[in-house]
């Protein structure tokens, strides 16, 4: 079963944008996204949206993907069809925090996002 890493795991204690990935041959795909959370604080809340451009310059003013608000640890899945965005070569993940306990004031997660094709998790398993 091959991942490809969005944005790999790591440590953020605050607002960011990860690493543009070029989409190859998983273009006008149905992917899906998956959103790991692996370590959080309490009284703390994650986003993590899904950005794409045709040129890897202009990422546009809205997220082609978006996973709702998490509060958690866990594993978090949307799907995501790159048909309706044809034009689309490049992602990159962006992930805005927010913190509203006085005791701690920056929050912290560890996370990742990957993206796989739909269907990939049964085929490897057929195989």
């Amino acid at each position: 079963m091959l991942r490809d890493f969005v944005l790999p795991e790591s440590i953020a204690r605050a607002d960011g944008v990860g690493p543009e990935v070029d989409l190859g041959r998983r273009r006008g795909s149905l992917l899906v996204l998956t959103l790991g959370i692996t370590r959080i604080l309490e009284q703390e809340s994650l986003e993590v949206s899904v950005w794409g451009s045709s040129d890897g310059e202009n990422w546009g003013s809205r997220p082609i993907s978006k996973f709702p608000p998490k509060f958690y640890c866990g594993m978090y899945s949307i799907l995501l069809n790159m048909a309706s965005c044809p034009e689309v070569r490049f992602v990159r993940a962006q992930w805005k925090m927010s913190r509203w306990s006085k005791r701690e004031t920056m929050p912290m997660f560890g996370f990742y996002v990957y993206a796989e094709e739909s269907g990939a998790r049964v085929s490897a398993a057929v195989a």
